[in-house]
Protein backbone atom coordinates (compact mmCIF):
# COMPACT_ATOMS: atom_id res chain seq x y z
CA UNK A 1 0.00 0.00 0.00
CA UNK A 2 2.89 2.02 0.98
CA UNK A 3 3.84 2.13 -3.33
CA UNK A 4 0.22 4.27 -3.51
CA UNK A 5 1.06 7.24 -1.02
CA UNK A 6 3.62 9.89 -1.35
CA UNK A 7 6.76 8.72 -0.30
CA UNK A 8 8.48 12.22 0.38
CA UNK A 9 5.91 12.67 2.93
CA UNK A 10 6.24 9.02 4.16
CA UNK A 11 10.07 9.41 4.80
CA UNK A 12 9.09 13.31 6.80
CA UNK A 13 6.80 10.81 8.92
CA UNK A 14 10.07 8.58 9.16
CA UNK A 15 11.70 11.28 10.24
CA UNK A 16 9.51 13.33 12.58
CA UNK A 17 8.38 9.36 14.74
CA UNK A 18 11.82 9.07 15.11
CA UNK A 19 12.51 12.60 16.60
CA UNK A 20 9.61 11.86 18.45
CA UNK A 21 9.98 8.63 19.53
CA UNK A 22 13.26 7.22 18.85
CA UNK A 23 14.71 4.83 16.00
CA UNK A 24 12.91 1.83 17.47
CA UNK A 25 9.57 2.34 16.78
CA UNK A 26 9.29 3.96 13.37
CA UNK A 27 8.78 1.57 11.26
CA UNK A 28 6.22 0.19 13.43
CA UNK A 29 4.52 3.36 13.57
CA UNK A 30 5.06 4.09 10.06
CA UNK A 31 3.00 1.33 9.42
CA UNK A 32 0.33 2.47 11.70
CA UNK A 33 0.52 5.14 9.77
CA UNK A 34 -0.57 3.71 6.54
CA UNK A 35 -3.00 1.26 8.16
CA UNK A 36 -5.15 4.23 9.51
CA UNK A 37 -4.77 6.21 5.81
CA UNK A 38 -6.18 3.20 4.78
CA UNK A 39 -8.89 2.90 7.21
CA UNK A 40 -10.62 5.96 5.71
CA UNK A 41 -9.87 6.06 2.34
CA UNK A 42 -9.48 10.05 2.22
CA UNK A 43 -7.79 10.83 -0.79
CA UNK A 44 -6.67 7.73 -2.37
CA UNK A 45 -8.55 8.28 -5.46
CA UNK A 46 -6.55 11.51 -5.89
CA UNK A 47 -7.77 15.14 -4.50
CA UNK A 48 -7.16 17.86 -7.07
CA UNK A 49 -6.07 20.94 -4.30
CA UNK A 50 -7.99 23.91 -4.98
CA UNK A 51 -7.31 27.45 -3.32
CA UNK A 52 -7.23 27.08 0.80
CA UNK A 53 -8.77 30.56 0.80
CA UNK A 54 -9.95 33.47 -1.09
CA UNK A 55 -11.43 37.05 -1.27
CA UNK A 56 -14.68 35.19 0.01
CA UNK A 57 -12.75 33.24 2.42
CA UNK A 58 -14.51 34.83 5.90
CA UNK A 59 -15.21 32.79 9.56
CA UNK A 60 -18.17 32.30 11.93
CA UNK A 61 -17.11 31.65 15.14
CA UNK A 62 -20.00 30.48 16.91
CA UNK A 63 -21.20 28.02 19.98
CA UNK A 64 -23.56 25.54 18.47
CA UNK A 65 -26.28 26.85 20.93
CA UNK A 66 -25.92 30.27 20.30
CA UNK A 67 -29.35 30.65 19.22
CA UNK A 68 -31.95 28.58 20.70
CA UNK A 69 -35.65 28.07 20.17
CA UNK A 70 -37.60 25.76 23.22
CA UNK A 71 -36.81 22.04 22.10
CA UNK A 72 -35.83 22.88 18.81
CA UNK A 73 -32.30 21.29 17.80
CA UNK A 74 -29.50 24.67 18.17
CA UNK A 75 -27.73 23.58 15.29
CA UNK A 76 -30.99 23.65 12.81
CA UNK A 77 -31.99 26.91 14.55
CA UNK A 78 -28.11 28.01 13.81
CA UNK A 79 -28.37 26.81 9.98
CA UNK A 80 -31.99 28.72 9.63
CA UNK A 81 -29.93 32.15 11.02
CA UNK A 82 -27.28 31.27 8.56
CA UNK A 83 -28.65 30.83 5.48
CA UNK A 84 -31.06 34.20 5.88
CA UNK A 85 -28.23 36.13 7.07
CA UNK A 86 -24.94 35.32 6.36
CA UNK A 87 -25.37 34.07 2.76
CA UNK A 88 -22.55 35.93 0.22
CA UNK A 89 -20.43 37.33 3.47
CA UNK A 90 -19.64 34.47 5.72
CA UNK A 91 -18.45 31.18 3.61
CA UNK A 92 -17.31 29.19 6.66
CA UNK A 93 -18.66 28.28 9.77
CA UNK A 94 -16.41 27.11 12.94
CA UNK A 95 -18.80 25.94 15.51
CA UNK A 96 -17.26 25.99 18.86
CA UNK A 97 -16.86 22.18 20.42
CA UNK A 98 -19.87 20.51 19.70
CA UNK A 99 -19.12 17.50 21.10
CA UNK A 100 -20.69 15.97 24.90
CA UNK A 101 -18.64 17.81 27.32
CA UNK A 102 -18.28 18.24 31.58
CA UNK A 103 -17.11 21.84 31.67
CA UNK A 104 -15.18 24.88 30.23
CA UNK A 105 -18.42 25.23 27.84
CA UNK A 106 -17.27 22.56 25.38
CA UNK A 107 -13.06 22.61 26.34
CA UNK A 108 -13.84 19.22 28.64
CA UNK A 109 -14.41 16.69 25.69
CA UNK A 110 -16.17 13.27 27.00
CA UNK A 111 -16.50 11.79 23.53
CA UNK A 112 -14.47 13.19 20.73
CA UNK A 113 -16.80 11.41 18.20
CA UNK A 114 -19.82 12.10 19.18
CA UNK A 115 -22.50 15.61 18.78
CA UNK A 116 -23.96 16.77 21.92
CA UNK A 117 -27.16 15.68 21.67
CA UNK A 118 -28.26 18.76 23.29
CA UNK A 119 -27.30 20.29 19.97
CA UNK A 120 -28.34 17.65 17.50
CA UNK A 121 -26.84 15.07 15.59
CA UNK A 122 -24.14 14.34 13.05
CA UNK A 123 -26.69 15.30 10.42
CA UNK A 124 -27.48 18.86 11.05
CA UNK A 125 -23.68 19.30 11.04
CA UNK A 126 -23.68 17.32 7.53
CA UNK A 127 -26.71 20.30 7.08
CA UNK A 128 -25.32 23.27 7.61
CA UNK A 129 -22.25 22.11 5.93
CA UNK A 130 -23.82 22.13 2.41
CA UNK A 131 -24.31 26.15 2.41
CA UNK A 132 -20.95 26.21 4.07
CA UNK A 133 -17.67 25.46 4.70
CA UNK A 134 -16.98 23.85 8.62
CA UNK A 135 -14.39 24.09 10.98
CA UNK A 136 -14.14 21.95 13.94
CA UNK A 137 -11.75 22.12 17.42
CA UNK A 138 -9.14 19.33 18.09
CA UNK A 139 -9.38 19.57 21.87
CA UNK A 140 -5.64 17.42 22.07
CA UNK A 141 -4.03 18.54 25.63
CA UNK A 142 -6.44 17.08 27.19
CA UNK A 143 -9.71 15.38 28.14
CA UNK A 144 -12.57 15.57 30.45
CA UNK A 145 -12.43 13.62 33.99
CA UNK A 146 -15.62 12.09 32.90
CA UNK A 147 -14.35 10.52 29.60
CA UNK A 148 -13.90 6.88 29.17
CA UNK A 149 -10.37 7.17 28.59
CA UNK A 150 -9.82 8.55 32.01
CA UNK A 151 -12.21 6.03 33.43
CA UNK A 152 -10.51 3.18 32.31
CA UNK A 153 -7.20 4.89 33.19
CA UNK A 154 -8.67 5.14 36.68
CA UNK A 155 -9.65 1.02 36.73
CA UNK A 156 -5.58 0.49 35.10
CA UNK A 157 -7.05 -1.05 31.37
CA UNK A 158 -5.07 -0.95 28.44
CA UNK A 159 -4.47 0.90 27.11
CA UNK A 160 -5.63 3.84 28.16
CA UNK A 161 -3.33 3.32 31.54
CA UNK A 162 -0.85 5.48 30.02
CA UNK A 163 -2.93 7.76 28.22
CA UNK A 164 -2.15 10.39 30.82
CA UNK A 165 0.39 12.02 33.17
CA UNK A 166 1.68 11.33 36.48
CA UNK A 167 4.20 13.14 38.31
CA UNK A 168 5.52 13.42 41.64
CA UNK A 169 3.96 16.31 43.68
CA UNK A 170 7.25 16.76 45.44
CA UNK A 171 9.04 17.35 41.68
CA UNK A 172 9.97 21.16 41.21
CA UNK A 173 7.66 22.26 38.61
CA UNK A 174 7.98 26.11 39.17
CA UNK A 175 9.32 26.32 35.53
CA UNK A 176 5.90 25.26 34.03
CA UNK A 177 3.83 28.14 31.96
CA UNK A 178 0.72 28.19 33.67
CA UNK A 179 -2.32 29.84 31.40
CA UNK A 180 -4.37 29.82 34.60
CA UNK A 181 -4.14 30.39 38.25
CA UNK A 182 -5.07 26.79 39.26
CA UNK A 183 -3.12 23.76 40.26
CA UNK A 184 -0.64 22.56 37.77
CA UNK A 185 -1.32 18.69 39.38
CA UNK A 186 -4.45 16.71 40.45
CA UNK A 187 -4.43 14.01 43.23
CA UNK A 188 -6.15 10.95 41.60
CA UNK A 189 -7.13 7.42 43.23
CA UNK A 190 -6.80 4.99 41.25
CA UNK A 191 -6.65 0.59 40.77
CA UNK A 192 -2.60 0.90 41.22
CA UNK A 193 -2.79 3.34 43.81
CA UNK A 194 -2.95 7.27 44.95
CA UNK A 195 -1.37 9.66 42.41
CA UNK A 196 -1.19 13.03 40.75
CA UNK A 197 -2.40 13.45 37.73
CA UNK A 198 -1.16 16.69 35.35
CA UNK A 199 -3.84 19.53 34.75
CA UNK A 200 -3.01 22.33 32.67
CA UNK A 201 -5.96 23.88 33.02
CA UNK A 202 -8.74 22.80 35.36
CA UNK A 203 -9.02 19.39 37.61
CA UNK A 204 -11.65 18.55 35.17
CA UNK A 205 -9.70 18.37 32.06
CA UNK A 206 -7.01 15.65 32.17
CA UNK A 207 -3.76 16.58 30.07
CA UNK A 208 -3.03 13.59 27.57
CA UNK A 209 0.47 12.14 27.29
CA UNK A 210 1.39 12.22 24.30
CA UNK A 211 4.84 10.69 24.87
CA UNK A 212 3.05 7.50 23.99
CA UNK A 213 2.07 6.73 20.64
CA UNK A 214 -1.27 5.46 21.41
CA UNK A 215 -2.52 8.96 22.25
CA UNK A 216 -0.70 10.46 19.05
CA UNK A 217 -2.34 7.95 16.91
CA UNK A 218 -6.06 8.12 18.80
CA UNK A 219 -6.09 12.07 17.52
CA UNK A 220 -4.83 11.28 14.12
CA UNK A 221 -7.74 9.13 14.23
CA UNK A 222 -10.26 12.28 15.15
CA UNK A 223 -8.45 14.33 12.76
CA UNK A 224 -9.19 12.38 9.91
CA UNK A 225 -12.71 11.43 11.25
CA UNK A 226 -13.21 14.87 11.28
CA UNK A 227 -12.07 15.91 8.10
CA UNK A 228 -14.35 12.63 6.82
CA UNK A 229 -17.38 14.80 8.48
CA UNK A 230 -16.91 17.78 6.41
CA UNK A 231 -13.89 19.96 8.44
CA UNK A 232 -12.13 21.99 6.16
CA UNK A 233 -10.37 23.63 8.75
CA UNK A 234 -8.97 21.91 11.69
CA UNK A 235 -8.49 24.10 14.87
CA UNK A 236 -5.58 22.89 17.31
CA UNK A 237 -6.81 23.87 20.95
CA UNK A 238 -4.28 24.79 23.29
CA UNK A 239 -1.59 23.16 21.18
CA UNK A 240 1.08 25.04 23.00
CA UNK A 241 0.93 23.39 25.84
CA UNK A 242 0.76 19.74 24.24
CA UNK A 243 4.18 17.75 25.08
CA UNK A 244 5.32 17.90 28.79
CA UNK A 245 9.34 17.75 29.97
CA UNK A 246 9.78 18.36 33.38
CA UNK A 247 12.38 21.03 33.83
CA UNK A 248 11.44 22.70 31.12
CA UNK A 249 8.40 25.49 30.70
CA UNK A 250 6.38 23.11 28.90
CA UNK A 251 5.42 25.36 26.25
CA UNK A 252 6.40 25.39 22.62
CA UNK A 253 8.27 22.31 22.85
CA UNK A 254 10.15 20.90 19.94
CA UNK A 255 7.95 17.80 20.26
CA UNK A 256 4.89 19.91 19.89
CA UNK A 257 6.33 21.65 16.74
CA UNK A 258 6.75 17.84 15.16
CA UNK A 259 3.41 16.45 16.44
CA UNK A 260 1.81 19.85 14.40
CA UNK A 261 3.79 19.39 11.23
CA UNK A 262 3.22 15.39 11.35
CA UNK A 263 -0.35 16.37 11.46
CA UNK A 264 0.29 18.86 8.27
CA UNK A 265 2.29 16.37 6.49
CA UNK A 266 -0.67 13.95 6.79
CA UNK A 267 -3.39 16.42 5.81
CA UNK A 268 -1.22 17.53 2.45
CA UNK A 269 -1.03 13.66 1.80
CA UNK A 270 -4.30 12.56 1.70
CA UNK A 271 -6.91 15.73 2.56
CA UNK A 272 -4.80 19.12 0.72
CA UNK A 273 -7.83 20.98 1.00
CA UNK A 274 -7.91 21.22 4.97
CA UNK A 275 -6.47 24.16 6.68
CA UNK A 276 -4.77 23.50 10.07
CA UNK A 277 -5.09 26.19 12.19
CA UNK A 278 -2.78 26.45 15.41
CA UNK A 279 -4.50 28.45 18.60
CA UNK A 280 -1.80 29.75 20.69
CA UNK A 281 -2.42 32.81 22.55
CA UNK A 282 0.75 33.74 23.21
CA UNK A 283 3.38 37.12 22.44
CA UNK A 284 3.73 37.62 18.86
CA UNK A 285 6.69 36.02 17.26
CA UNK A 286 6.00 32.58 19.57
CA UNK A 287 2.47 32.62 17.89
CA UNK A 288 3.79 32.81 14.25
CA UNK A 289 6.47 29.77 14.92
CA UNK A 290 4.04 27.27 14.40
CA UNK A 291 4.36 28.52 10.93
CA UNK A 292 7.15 26.53 10.98
CA UNK A 293 9.13 26.83 7.71
CA UNK A 294 5.63 26.95 5.61
CA UNK A 295 5.83 22.63 6.92
CA UNK A 296 3.33 23.27 10.19
CA UNK A 297 0.26 25.50 10.59
CA UNK A 298 -1.42 26.81 7.47
CA UNK A 299 -3.05 29.29 9.71
CA UNK A 300 -2.25 31.15 13.20
CA UNK A 301 -4.60 33.52 15.07
CA UNK A 302 -3.51 37.39 14.64
CA UNK A 303 -3.52 37.33 18.62
CA UNK A 304 -2.11 40.79 19.08
CA UNK A 305 -4.64 42.62 16.90
CA UNK A 306 -7.76 42.63 19.04
CA UNK A 307 -5.55 44.49 21.50
CA UNK A 308 -4.06 46.82 19.41
CA UNK A 309 -7.01 47.69 17.79
CA UNK A 310 -9.16 48.28 20.88
CA UNK A 311 -5.83 50.47 22.12
CA UNK A 312 -5.73 52.21 18.84
CA UNK A 313 -9.77 53.12 18.88
CA UNK A 314 -10.21 54.04 22.79
CA UNK A 315 -7.04 56.29 22.72
CA UNK A 316 -7.37 58.00 19.01
CA UNK A 317 -4.06 56.63 18.60
CA UNK A 318 -2.95 53.83 15.85
CA UNK A 319 0.96 54.13 16.33
CA UNK A 320 1.85 50.84 18.22
CA UNK A 321 -0.79 48.94 15.37
CA UNK A 322 0.48 50.77 12.35
CA UNK A 323 4.31 49.80 13.96
CA UNK A 324 3.29 46.23 14.47
CA UNK A 325 1.28 45.57 11.33
CA UNK A 326 4.17 47.32 9.38
CA UNK A 327 6.92 44.84 11.49
CA UNK A 328 4.90 41.54 10.13
CA UNK A 329 7.41 39.81 7.78
CA UNK A 330 6.06 38.11 4.75
CA UNK A 331 5.00 34.29 5.12
CA UNK A 332 5.73 31.28 3.71
CA UNK A 333 3.89 30.06 0.97
CA UNK A 334 0.13 28.78 1.76
CA UNK A 335 0.50 29.88 5.09
CA UNK A 336 -1.64 33.13 5.79
CA UNK A 337 -3.01 35.30 9.13
CA UNK A 338 -6.57 34.39 11.05
CA UNK A 339 -7.61 37.56 11.80
CA UNK A 340 -9.93 37.78 14.23
CA UNK A 341 -11.18 40.38 17.33
CA UNK A 342 -13.51 39.04 19.44
CA UNK A 343 -13.97 34.94 20.44
CA UNK A 344 -15.52 32.76 22.69
CA UNK A 345 -12.42 33.87 25.49
CA UNK A 346 -11.72 37.54 26.54
CA UNK A 347 -9.64 39.34 24.49
CA UNK A 348 -5.93 38.56 25.29
CA UNK A 349 -3.09 40.79 26.32
CA UNK A 350 0.07 38.55 26.54
CA UNK A 351 0.17 38.88 22.93
CA UNK A 352 0.86 42.82 23.74
CA UNK A 353 4.13 42.17 25.47
CA UNK A 354 6.76 44.12 23.50
CA UNK A 355 4.04 46.10 21.65
CA UNK A 356 2.79 48.34 23.84
CA UNK A 357 4.29 49.34 27.32
CA UNK A 358 2.95 48.07 30.71
CA UNK A 359 1.58 51.21 31.86
CA UNK A 360 -0.94 51.38 28.93
CA UNK A 361 -2.26 47.85 29.45
CA UNK A 362 -3.22 48.98 32.77
CA UNK A 363 -5.08 52.22 31.06
CA UNK A 364 -6.42 49.84 29.01
CA UNK A 365 -7.67 46.67 31.78
CA UNK A 366 -8.68 49.72 33.48
CA UNK A 367 -10.95 51.13 30.71
CA UNK A 368 -12.63 47.49 30.37
CA UNK A 369 -13.78 47.74 34.06
CA UNK A 370 -15.02 50.72 33.67
CA UNK A 371 -17.57 49.39 30.52
CA UNK A 372 -18.45 47.18 32.69
CA UNK A 373 -15.37 44.45 31.61
CA UNK A 374 -13.65 41.42 33.84
CA UNK A 375 -9.67 41.15 33.79
CA UNK A 376 -8.62 37.63 34.08
CA UNK A 377 -5.07 36.86 35.96
CA UNK A 378 -2.30 33.94 35.22
CA UNK A 379 0.24 33.02 37.52
CA UNK A 380 3.59 34.12 37.30
CA UNK A 381 6.80 31.54 37.92
CA UNK A 382 7.94 34.00 40.69
CA UNK A 383 4.49 33.57 42.34
CA UNK A 384 2.62 37.02 40.74
CA UNK A 385 -0.41 37.29 38.91
CA UNK A 386 -0.26 39.79 35.77
CA UNK A 387 -3.31 40.35 33.37
CA UNK A 388 -4.05 37.45 31.03
CA UNK A 389 -6.94 38.41 29.26
CA UNK A 390 -9.86 41.25 29.32
CA UNK A 391 -13.45 39.72 29.33
CA UNK A 392 -16.00 41.90 27.92
CA UNK A 393 -17.94 41.62 24.76
CA UNK A 394 -15.55 43.42 21.79
CA UNK A 395 -19.01 45.59 21.33
CA UNK A 396 -18.80 47.22 24.67
CA UNK A 397 -15.45 47.50 24.75
CA UNK A 398 -15.59 49.92 22.21
CA UNK A 399 -18.43 51.75 24.00
CA UNK A 400 -18.34 55.15 26.03
CA UNK A 401 -20.89 54.68 28.17
CA UNK A 402 -22.24 51.47 29.85
CA UNK A 403 -25.56 52.57 29.56
CA UNK A 404 -26.13 53.63 26.39
CA UNK A 405 -24.69 52.95 22.39
CA UNK A 406 -23.69 56.25 21.00
CA UNK A 407 -23.22 56.91 17.30
CA UNK A 408 -19.43 57.24 18.04
CA UNK A 409 -19.51 53.49 19.98
CA UNK A 410 -21.01 52.41 16.67
CA UNK A 411 -18.90 54.02 14.11
CA UNK A 412 -15.57 53.11 16.63
CA UNK A 413 -16.80 49.34 16.48
CA UNK A 414 -17.59 49.08 12.60
CA UNK A 415 -14.25 50.65 11.88
CA UNK A 416 -12.63 47.73 14.11
CA UNK A 417 -13.98 45.13 12.14
CA UNK A 418 -13.66 46.72 8.93
CA UNK A 419 -9.77 46.91 9.44
CA UNK A 420 -9.59 43.14 10.37
CA UNK A 421 -11.26 42.41 7.09
CA UNK A 422 -8.84 44.67 5.26
CA UNK A 423 -5.75 43.14 6.35
CA UNK A 424 -4.10 40.58 4.86
CA UNK A 425 -5.27 37.16 5.74
CA UNK A 426 -8.95 35.53 6.89
CA UNK A 427 -11.13 37.45 8.50
CA UNK A 428 -12.95 35.56 11.68
CA UNK A 429 -16.20 36.94 13.35
CA UNK A 430 -17.37 36.16 16.74
CA UNK A 431 -21.18 35.70 16.80
CA UNK A 432 -21.51 38.04 19.33
CA UNK A 433 -19.98 40.75 17.43
CA UNK A 434 -22.17 40.58 14.56
CA UNK A 435 -24.79 41.26 16.72
CA UNK A 436 -23.76 43.92 18.56
CA UNK A 437 -24.31 42.34 21.95
CA UNK A 438 -23.84 43.19 24.99
CA UNK A 439 -22.12 42.25 28.28
CA UNK A 440 -24.18 38.95 29.89
CA UNK A 441 -23.81 40.07 33.62
CA UNK A 442 -26.63 37.57 34.37
CA UNK A 443 -24.71 34.86 32.81
CA UNK A 444 -21.44 35.83 34.55
CA UNK A 445 -23.35 35.35 38.09
CA UNK A 446 -24.97 32.50 37.10
CA UNK A 447 -21.56 30.59 36.90
CA UNK A 448 -19.11 32.68 38.72
CA UNK A 449 -16.82 32.58 35.56
CA UNK A 450 -15.90 35.61 33.86
CA UNK A 451 -15.74 34.66 29.95
CA UNK A 452 -19.29 33.99 30.46
CA UNK A 453 -19.83 37.77 29.67
CA UNK A 454 -18.95 36.98 26.15
CA UNK A 455 -21.09 33.73 25.75
CA UNK A 456 -25.16 34.88 25.93
CA UNK A 457 -27.36 32.21 24.29
CA UNK A 458 -30.02 34.39 22.11
CA UNK A 459 -33.47 33.33 22.10
CA UNK A 460 -34.12 33.17 18.26
CA UNK A 461 -37.47 35.32 18.92
CA UNK A 462 -35.93 38.16 20.81
CA UNK A 463 -32.80 37.91 18.43
CA UNK A 464 -35.51 38.26 15.49
CA UNK A 465 -36.78 41.21 17.09
CA UNK A 466 -33.68 42.98 17.72
CA UNK A 467 -32.08 42.45 14.05
CA UNK A 468 -36.04 43.32 12.77
CA UNK A 469 -35.81 46.57 14.70
CA UNK A 470 -33.78 49.01 12.30
CA UNK A 471 -32.99 51.24 15.25
CA UNK A 472 -31.55 48.59 17.77
CA UNK A 473 -27.75 48.35 17.07
CA UNK A 474 -27.83 44.67 16.15
CA UNK A 475 -29.87 45.71 13.12
CA UNK A 476 -27.54 48.69 12.17
CA UNK A 477 -24.73 45.92 12.99
CA UNK A 478 -25.76 43.04 11.21
CA UNK A 479 -26.54 45.15 7.97
CA UNK A 480 -23.40 47.06 7.47
CA UNK A 481 -21.31 44.18 9.11
CA UNK A 482 -22.39 41.94 6.33
CA UNK A 483 -22.39 44.16 3.73
CA UNK A 484 -18.64 45.02 4.10
CA UNK A 485 -18.32 41.60 3.83
CA UNK A 486 -20.12 41.37 0.56
CA UNK A 487 -17.89 43.50 -0.75
CA UNK A 488 -14.67 42.58 0.36
CA UNK A 489 -15.94 39.32 -1.63
CA UNK A 490 -16.30 40.77 -5.15
CA UNK A 491 -12.77 42.32 -4.84
CA UNK A 492 -9.44 39.93 -5.59
CA UNK A 493 -7.14 42.20 -3.93
CA UNK A 494 -8.48 41.14 -0.50
CA UNK A 495 -7.21 37.65 -1.53
CA UNK A 496 -5.14 36.57 1.60
CA UNK A 497 -2.33 36.23 -0.16
CA UNK A 498 -2.49 39.44 -1.94
CA UNK A 499 0.29 42.05 -1.18
CA UNK A 500 0.07 44.07 1.65
CA UNK A 501 1.92 47.32 2.70
CA UNK A 502 1.49 49.36 5.84
CA UNK A 503 1.73 53.35 4.81
CA UNK A 504 2.07 55.46 7.93
CA UNK A 505 0.29 58.99 8.22
CA UNK A 506 0.55 59.43 11.70
CA UNK A 507 -1.51 58.54 14.57
CA UNK A 508 -4.44 59.41 13.63
CA UNK A 509 -4.58 57.07 10.33
CA UNK A 510 -4.39 53.55 10.17
CA UNK A 511 -3.54 52.66 6.41
CA UNK A 512 -3.20 49.40 4.70
CA UNK A 513 -2.48 48.91 1.24
CA UNK A 514 -3.54 45.77 -0.95
CA UNK A 515 -2.32 44.96 -4.24
CA UNK A 516 -3.69 41.95 -6.73
CA UNK A 517 -1.97 42.36 -10.02
CA UNK A 518 -2.94 45.53 -11.32
CA UNK A 519 -5.88 46.22 -8.56
CA UNK A 520 -4.72 48.74 -6.20
CA UNK A 521 -6.80 49.87 -2.88
CA UNK A 522 -5.38 51.58 0.04
CA UNK A 523 -7.99 51.11 2.96
CA UNK A 524 -7.93 54.20 5.27
CA UNK A 525 -9.52 54.39 8.65
CA UNK A 526 -10.04 57.39 10.87
CA UNK A 527 -9.12 56.17 14.30
CA UNK A 528 -10.09 59.86 15.78
CA UNK A 529 -13.49 60.55 17.20
CA UNK A 530 -13.09 64.35 14.78
CA UNK A 531 -14.03 65.22 11.56
CA UNK A 532 -10.78 64.66 9.04
CA UNK A 533 -10.26 65.67 5.74
CA UNK A 534 -7.23 63.77 3.70
CA UNK A 535 -5.46 64.94 0.78
CA UNK A 536 -5.04 62.28 -2.00
CA UNK A 537 -1.19 62.43 -2.86
CA UNK A 538 1.81 60.74 -3.81
CA UNK A 539 2.01 58.97 -0.46
CA UNK A 540 -1.04 56.80 -1.57
CA UNK A 541 -0.70 56.94 -5.58
CA UNK A 542 3.21 56.03 -5.26
CA UNK A 543 3.32 55.92 -9.15
CA UNK A 544 0.42 55.36 -10.62
CA UNK A 545 -1.16 59.21 -10.41
CA UNK A 546 -4.75 58.56 -11.78
CA UNK A 547 -7.46 61.06 -12.75
CA UNK A 548 -10.16 59.28 -10.74
CA UNK A 549 -9.88 57.26 -7.71
CA UNK A 550 -13.38 55.88 -5.58
CA UNK A 551 -14.62 54.08 -2.36
CA UNK A 552 -15.26 51.13 -2.81
CA UNK A 553 -18.01 50.99 0.39
CA UNK A 554 -19.54 53.64 -1.01
CA UNK A 555 -19.39 54.28 -4.29
CA UNK A 556 -17.63 58.07 -4.13
CA UNK A 557 -15.49 59.05 -6.90
CA UNK A 558 -13.06 61.82 -6.33
CA UNK A 559 -12.04 63.46 -8.97
CA UNK A 560 -8.99 65.51 -10.14
CA UNK A 561 -4.88 66.65 -8.50
CA UNK A 562 -5.09 67.43 -4.96
CA UNK A 563 -8.40 65.20 -4.06
CA UNK A 564 -9.48 65.71 -0.75
CA UNK A 565 -11.57 62.87 0.82
CA UNK A 566 -14.04 64.03 4.06
CA UNK A 567 -13.70 61.58 6.97
CA UNK A 568 -16.54 61.10 9.78
CA UNK A 569 -15.37 59.94 12.97
CA UNK A 570 -14.07 56.62 12.45
CA UNK A 571 -14.51 55.87 8.93
CA UNK A 572 -13.18 53.86 6.94
CA UNK A 573 -12.39 54.00 3.15
CA UNK A 574 -11.71 51.84 0.69
CA UNK A 575 -10.28 53.30 -1.99
CA UNK A 576 -9.73 52.07 -5.27
CA UNK A 577 -6.68 53.62 -6.98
Amino acid sequence: MIKNLDIQALERMRTRFNRLYGPQKVEQLLERMVQLIGRYGIGLEGFSEADLWDETSAVLITYGDMIQNGDEPPLKVLKRFADRYLSGSINTVHILPFYPYTSDDGFSVVDYRAVDRKLGKWADVEDLGREFRLMFDLVLNHCSRSCKWFIDYVNNIAPYRNYFIEEDPNVDLSAVTRPRALPLLTPVHTQHGDTHVWTTFSDDQMDLNFANPDVLFEFLDILLFYVANGATIIRLDAIAYLWKQVGTSCIHLKQTHEVVKLMRDLLDMVAPNVVLLTETNVPHEENISYFGDGDEAHMVYQFSLPPLLLHGLLNGDSSYLTNWAASLNDLPPKCTYFNFTASHDGIGVRPLQGIVPDEELQKLAARVKSQGGHVSMKANPDGTESPYELNITYFDAMGDDPEQVTDHHLARFLCSQTVAMSLRGVPAVYFHSLTATRNNYAGVEETGRARTINRLKWDESELEKQITDKASPAAKVLKEYTRRLNCRAQHKVFHPDAGQQIINLGSEWFVIEREWKEERVVCISNFTADYQELTVDDRLYRLNRADSCSDLLTGRRYMGDGKVIPFEPYQTVWLKI
